[in-house]
């Protein structure tokens, strides 16, 4: 039962990490702010998101493979696998904004250049995607946990 509660809790923490990084990326991520700083601050944002998406990975396999619920009743549940493939998604969107920061700092510390205001914008559209999608999950989540779609 203790290690039930500690794998939700550092789930949840990992959670609630991945989403004040994508939120800070959202926010800085903006034509009118983006400036040297930025462009730097935002590739150490986007390595942080990408850490907590790992944890989130890490404790959420952990609470099945440990959690007082078993592997049988979770990986035979459709809605963990709707959980898995939404963060799938996000993960394969956050490719282009993580490749786009490093890209930005190597021309910035280079060249001495800002992003266009198009590449900005596009950029920050894929991270607003990310979070819109991140969204659904504890959807699901609760559905899940309450036993909907177990067989049996």
């Amino acid at each position: 039962m203790t290690l039930e509660a500690i794998l939700a809790y550092l789930h949840i923490l990992a959670i609630l990490t991945m989403v004040v990084f994508i939120s800070s990326e959202a926010a800085l991520c903006r034509v009118q702010w983006l400036n040297a700083a930025v462009v730097e601050r935002l590739a150490k944002v986007d390595m942080v998101y990408g850490f907590a998406a790992i944890a989130v990975l890490a404790t959420g396999v952990a609470r099945t493979w440990w959690g007082m619920k078993g592997t049988a009743w979770y990986w035979t549940n459709p809605l963990l696998h709707v959980k898995l493939t939404l963060f799938i998604i996000i993960g394969v969107i956050s490719i282009f904004p993580t490749l786009t920061y490093l890209r930005w700092r190597k021309t910035l510390r280079s060249a001495g250049t800002l992003p266009s205001e198009a590449e900005i914008k596009k950029t920050r559209r894929l991270v607003m995607i990310q979070a819109h999608v991140l969204v659904l999950i504890p959807l699901v989540a609760v559905f899940l946990a309450r036993g909907f779609g177990a067989r049996g």
